[in-house]
């Protein structure tokens, strides 16, 4: 039994289980953020070393810094001399990472590099025994990961695939092609709610703060709406825009124009279609950052636009530089931040930590927004504040704002700020999406989402980060009357949608053993 040879932790109920089931089959574990992912591979890893003798254990990751934390579980929770455990990243010379194959046990490492050293014949997959990949939710289309999965499917002498993921997505296409990338024979899938885990964590308290849309912003929003509203009409009269005008149609639509131009279909039709498309796509982004995000943002992005028409990039800049409307919006927006006027989410969200850090000194919050920008405004509000400590998380991109700053993180500076917030040397971290996934973030008193966001695999993953082991709250700001409400709804639905699609899919899979037939009925 695996059980007795892990060194400082003991599974739960549920973990055995899903460890039972996964012995035995290729396995697609469902569990939330924080409940215990990790400690199933480490079990399926044990038992697989033991039942294959000088076999090896490929566990992959989406980013380094998250193969380098399973390394560090793995090498807490086993006894010293078990393994010979090695991390593969591109920094390693390929012919270092040659030679570790060839003694090494248990590999950490991101599907990119695996890959790549695949394709170039510097070992293959066929004396592993285990192949783990985390996130599996991106096992889809091109992406490494399922490339790694096809040759490890084709080449190892005694497989199994352990794939992890908090919510693989809401289509049923999707979950399958997952699955059956990863010859997936068996779903085990739990929620907060499953009657074998709720016993084990703690009570989340859950509540949408309505923030209501600013009578002084509406006059802004009405100038870009009929902006847009003219550039939609326009590409429905050029018969380009078949479908409701929503932003992911409207990118649809673009995409299809230019796949049409590259090709060779330069008509002027098509040429005024691209020019109105690229137009609405950045009138739809500006509209967001106005009714969701932070006037300051806004006003970065009408400078962005300003300055690329002064440099004559494109003409659809050109002409919404030039346009009545939107120089008057512009005018209107810098009156109200003259006047110190900010979107009220900021006061919103500045009052609500406030009255967390008031309750429970050592409280500590995580803070998502969608955008780096509204993540750095927070941040300065937030450190304008008596007993707020706060930083901003977000991704390598070496982006500059409007003074030129860069915005970005290195993996150095985000371990740095990871270990602060863990040692409470700040207590509130504004994080974009870098801080939904995987990485080791300590949990949090109170997650807040700036706004909500209509991803299920998102929204579960931001959720995540509180109620485990101590009571913990979520709070979603929604301002009215905007895309907030549809967003909040949107991510509700697909949940109950993700959550029915894996069921049928399990069901299927329970049903139809052997996996070669499961196939061939779902796929």
């Amino acid at each position: 039994m695996p059980f007795e040879t892990l060194s400082n932790i003991k599974p739960r109920e549920y973990q055995k289980e899903i460890y039972e089931s996964c012995k035995n089959n290729n396995c697609l574990v469902i569990l939330p953020t924080g409940i215990g992912k990790t400690l199933v591979a480490l079990m399926l890893a044990i038992n697989r070393q033991k039942t294959f003798p000088g076999s090896k254990t490929l566990f992959l990751a989406p980013t380094r810094p998250l193969a380098q934390q399973h390394l560090e579980y793995f090498k807490k929770n086993l006894p010293e001399l078990f393994a010979e455990m090695n991390l593969f990243t591109g920094k390693v010379d390929a012919k270092k990472r040659q030679e570790l194959w060839e003694v090494s046990d248990i590999i950490f490492s991101t599907p990119q590099c695996i890959g790549n050293d695949i394709k170039k014949g510097l070992y293959n997959l066929e004396e592993a025994s285990l192949l783990i990949e985390d996130e599996c939710h991106r096992c889809v289309k091109n992406y490494a990961y399922t490339y790694v999965a096809q040759k490890y499917l084709e080449q190892a002498k005694n497989p199994r695939v352990l794939g992890l993921t908090a919510s693989p997505g809401t289509e049923k296409a999707i979950i399958q092609q997952i699955a059956k990338n990863l010859g997936i024979e068996k779903i085990e899938l739990r929620t907060r709610d499953s009657p074998d885990v709720k016993p084990y964590l703690q009570e989340l308290n859950f509540k949408t703060i309505k923030v209501e849309f600013p009578k002084e912003l509406e006059n802004i929003r009405s100038l870009i709406k009929t902006m847009l509203n003219k550039k939609i009409s326009e590409l429905q009269n050029r018969k380009l825009l078949f479908k409701p005008p929503m932003k992911k149609y409207i990118l649809e639509c673009q995409a299809g124009i230019m796949k049409s131009i590259n090709a060779g279909n330069r008509n002027l039709n098509m040429m005024l279609g691209a020019s109105a498309a690229s137009q609405a796509i950045k009138l739809e982004h500006l509209l967001e950052l106005i009714e969701t995000q932070t006037l300051t943002s806004a006003n970065d992005y009408f400078k962005s636009i300003f300055e690329q028409a002064r440099q004559q990039t494109t003409k659809a800049v050109q002409h919404l530089a030039r346009a009545p409307e939107f120089n008057q919006a512009y005018i209107l927006l810098n009156e109200l931040l003259i006047k110190k006027r900010e979107h009220p989410k900021i006061e919103v969200a500045k009052d609500l930590i406030e009255s967390i850090m008031k309750n429970n000194s050592k409280a500590k919050v995580i803070i998502f927004s969608q955008f780096r920008l509204t993540s750095q405004k927070l941040t300065e509000e937030l450190n304008a504040t008596s007993g707020i400590k706060s930083k901003m998380f977000v991704g390598q991109s070496s982006k500059k704002d409007s003074k030129g700053v860069k915005t970005g993180l290195n993996q150095k500076e985000q371990s740095q700020i990871i270990n602060e917030f863990k040692s409470g040397e700040i207590n509130v971290l504004c994080s974009t999406s870098i801080g939904e996934e995987g990485l080791d973030i300590p949990e949090v008193n109170a997650v807040i989402f700036y706004e909500p966001i209509p991803s299920a695999i998102r929204k579960i993953q931001r959720a995540g980060r509180t109620a485990r082991l101590m009571k913990g709250e979520l709070f979603i700001l929604i301002t009215q009357g905007t895309r907030d409400e549809a967003y909040y709804y949107a991510s509700i639905n697909k949940e109950k949608k993700m959550h029915n699609a894996i069921q049928d899919i399990k069901n299927k899979l329970d049903n139809e053993l052997p996996i070669s037939k499961v196939q061939k009925t779902l796929f």
